[in-house]
């Protein structure tokens, strides 16, 4: 016999899910239409409309507030949208529905999100910020995949005014979990990331591969029966363990030790959407009660970034959000009748359910759609689906509850919400709290620039098409115990033989080289040297892009690409790191100039049309031009200003001693009005150079400064005639060269040492060994002599 439940005391304020809805369609479907993101999610809005039971159109004029998921092709900065897009999609979604919110949002990306937008809004009902909200998202990938390029591409593209300013989008939201380190290492795919943290808690069971393997295929192949009987699933196929994880040309290895079975299938074409309100609004619209479902428990936790995480087999931020969501609930694990768990690859859902003591035999499974890799990882909106698959089990055994897990990033952001038909008042939860202690855990330190021996302290070999093996490693230094990224050079076949058979990589010892394009490791520190020797610094006879003067004492150094305006990529960095290694190196050379060739630029900054090209674009480790970051510049070097110095220029002169620039001569950290920031030492010399507040102004502004200016406020020593700045430049060195070498270098050592140190006085009589190293000089010696007979000295730089 049903128990009679009770509603009128219900506080009006009490947020419920009322309606949920599906949308999808498979490119070999007989009614295949080909429907964009926008039309999937509007059609999976109506469902969820019309779920409610209620008039949809009276549903429709109710919602107030739309919030959606982000699609694939707006989820990174550089997403290419071959079929066009939504400019602003809960807008597109809304009109298309004919609805006319007050509010539109666009979230984060993260698989988190729709479970993070329900946790969000279920407060703002309850606040009485909202009375109606429409959750919505959508991907229609393999749609894009499949008619891009063909004759029969549709138009995607939607662009809705918004006079009244009620859009809101909340950006990618990636900081922290994706880096520029790893993209120069390789490490942006998610089954290699996903894969470092599958090895690691392999290594921390202290498991064989074959086994590990096999319980990876144990996990999932439940998950395929229940994708085999959802009719919205993007490959409804049953699978045993093995064949999951058996390696074949169907099921190709993707990043070990995943092979493409168990690795999320974002080629779907789904939307889902769910219809929150208060119980006042559900009353009012007259929606049945047995349609109602309660947010019992939820938390939103986020894990540390990966490279501070103390323990890569583990993500225990996920486990204490699941744990904090029963908790809120009056709930142990044993009254969940249903469960999904996020399963873009085995170790999301391992991480959380065996802490549980929850099996993969689990007779309440584990999964209500049938994961990610079977039903289909539809972006960040697959979560969506597994709330639209909860709530009509709860409602078809009133009293039941159900969990779902959804997670982004790499085993990043967790939000969790319980659901039931059982009547309870919105709960608080604690997770800032529990944020606080998750934050202030120790975290190892990090090495950007990593050399010498070391140890593996997880790995993977990602496996492209023709062949192409790709090892990525993290490891830890012997000296220090610092952790660094680092990519295996390819040539060493050893060691990638290595990490794809060895029973356990982790623990190995390897070596490993920073170089100005990546780390790179090899077996042995033989191996480096042969790979990466650069040899005694030496001036080449013959440069392409960089044209080198001798004169006596004095090197010049002259950037040769007029035809980009003297800008910079990664070849000619490569040489001009050369030169200046041969400069600080040769003892007969004494004072550099660097200028840019021709009248109309020193150096426009970096090549952006070579960066655009897809080509790698790095820095040699001593900076811009082998300068900007070069530290124990105990030479002076003369930057000699020809037109424009803009964005990287400026910066090249800001790290040389000494400016001279001719009257047409430019300057600007222009790097805002391209997206960029000075990183290569504007935004950090030019505050120490000039009075912070005009520093601050020139770098948010990208304000150009002329030759005069520029020698005000400090930066330029000379302003010389259009076209005279090489020969100013000349005649500097030459005054330098009459003193010295010795008390020049050793003088900029001594400015360089003490600079730190605001005291002057302290600074004056801080330790140093300048002065003896100086009395001890012969060009100490000779000075005083030549001074005493009254002749001119004979330098000898020693």
């Amino acid at each position: 016999m049903t128990k009679t439940v009770d509603y009128s005391s219900i506080d009006a304020r009490t947020p419920i899910v009322v309606g949920v809805g599906q949308a999808g369609e498979r490119i070999d479907d007989a009614d295949y239409r080909a429907l964009s993101p926008i039309d999937l999610a509007v059609a999976a809005a109506e469902a969820a409309i019309a779920d409610t039971g209620a008039d949809p159109r009276s549903v429709i004029a109710a919602i107030d507030t739309v919030a959606c998921t982000r699609q694939f092709e707006n989820s990174t900065p550089m997403a290419p949208a071959p079929l066009g897009k939504s400019t602003k999609f809960p807008l597109s979604v809304s009109n298309r529905l004919g609805a006319a919110p007050r509010r539109a949002v666009l979230e984060v990306a993260g698989g988190q999100s729709p479970q993070h937008l329900l946790n969000e809004f279920v407060d703002t009902i309850h606040a009485a910020a909202a009375e109606v909200v429409l959750l919505a998202g959508a991907e229609a990938i393999s749609t894009i995949r499949h008619l891009t390029g063909s004759d029969a591409a549709p138009d995607f593209g939607d662009d809705p005014a918004d006079p009244d300013d009620r859009y809101e989008d909340r950006g990618f939201g990636l900081a922290g979990l994706t880096t520029m380190e790893q993209a120069a290492h390789g490490l942006v795919s998610a089954p290699a990331q996903y894969a470092l943290l599958e090895n690691a808690r392999r290594a921390a069971r202290g498991e064989s591969r074959e086994k590990y393997t096999a319980a990876m295929g144990a996990l999932f192949a439940p998950f395929t029966e229940v994708a085999a009987t959802n009719p919205l699933s993007a490959a409804p196929e049953r699978h045993s363990a093995e064949e999951l994880v058996t390696v074949t040309e169907r099921n190709r290895m993707i990043a070990d030790p995943y092979p493409r079975f168990l690795v999320a299938r974002d080629q779907v074409n789904q939307g889902a959407a769910v219809v929150l309100m208060s119980v006042g609004a559900a009353r009012r619209l007259g929606i049945d009660e047995r349609k109602w479902v309660f947010l019992h428990g939820r938390a939103d936790l986020r894990e540390r970034n990966l490279l501070e995480r103390a323990d890569f087999g583990t993500a225990p931020a996920a486990v204490a959000a699941v744990r904090h969501a029963l908790a809120v609930a009056g709930l142990d694990i044993d009254r969940i009748n249903f469960f999904d768990f996020y399963s873009c690859f085995p170790i999301a859902v391992s991480n959380i359910t065996e802490p549980l003591g929850l099996s993969p035999d689990d007779p309440r499974g584990l999964t209500v759609t049938g994961g990610l890799p079977f039903f289909g990882g539809a972006g960040n909106n697959y979560s969506m689906h597994a709330i639209a698959e909860a709530v009509p089990r709860v409602r078809a055994e009133p009293g039941s509850y159900a969990l779902v897990s959804a997670n982004g990033g790499v085993l990043s952001k967790t939000s969790v919400g319980i659901y039931s038909t059982t009547p309870a008042e919105l709960r608080r939860d604690d997770s800032a709290a529990l944020q606080r202690e998750i934050d202030a855990l120790d975290s190892p330190s990090h090495v950007a620039h990593p050399d010498g021996w070391a140890t593996i302290e997880t790995y993977t070999v990602v496996h492209g098409r023709g062949g192409l093996r790709t090892g990525i490693v993290i490891g830890r230094l012997e000296d220090g115990d610092g952790r660094f990224l680092a990519q295996v050079a390819p040539e060493d076949d050893a060691l990638l033989e290595l990490l794809e058979t060895a029973e356990q990589p982790i623990g190995q010892r390897v070596h490993v080289t920073a170089l100005g394009y990546g780390n790179r490791l090899t077996g042995t520190a033989e191996t480096a040297r042969e790979l990466f020797a650069k040899g005694a610094p030496a001036l080449r006879e013959n440069y392409e892009f960089v044209k080198v003067r001798r004169d006596g004492h004095l090197l010049e150094v002259t950037i040769n690409r007029p035809e980009a305006r003297n800008s910079l990529h990664p070849p000619a960095h490569e040489e001009l790191d050369s030169v200046f290694d041969a400069f600080f190196a040769d003892r007969d050379l004494w004072v550099a100039i660097i200028t840019g060739e021709g009248a109309q630029a020193f150096c426009a900054g970096n090549d952006l049309v070579y960066g655009a090209g897809g080509k790698q674009v790095y820095i040699p480790l001593n900076g811009f031009a082998g300068l900007t970051s070069r530290k124990n510049m105990t030479k002076p070097v003369i930057a000699a200003v020809n037109g424009f110095a803009m964005g990287g220029g400026f910066e090249i002169a800001l790290a040389c001693h000494l400016v001279v620039a001719d009257e047409t001569a430019k300057f600007a950290l222009s790097e805002v009005k391209v997206g960029l920031v000075a990183g290569a030492g504007g935004a950090i010399r030019l505050p120490r150079s000039v009075p912070p507040k005009v520093a601050t102004e020139l770098i948010l502004t990208g304000r150009r400064i002329g030759a005069q200016e520029a020698r005000e406020l400090g930066v330029v020593n000379r302003v010389a005639p259009p076209g005279a700045a090489m020969t100013a430049a000349r005649a500097l060195a030459d005054e330098i060269l009459t003193g010295s070498p010795t008390s020049v270098r050793l003088s900029l050592a001594l400015m360089e040492q003490t600079q730190g140190i605001a005291d002057t006085v302290e600074a004056v009589t801080a330790p140093n060994d300048v002065i003896d190293e100086l009395m001890t000089s012969a060009d100490a010696i000779e000075g005083m002599v030549a001074f005493a007979m009254k002749r001119t000295p004979q330098w000898k730089n020693r």
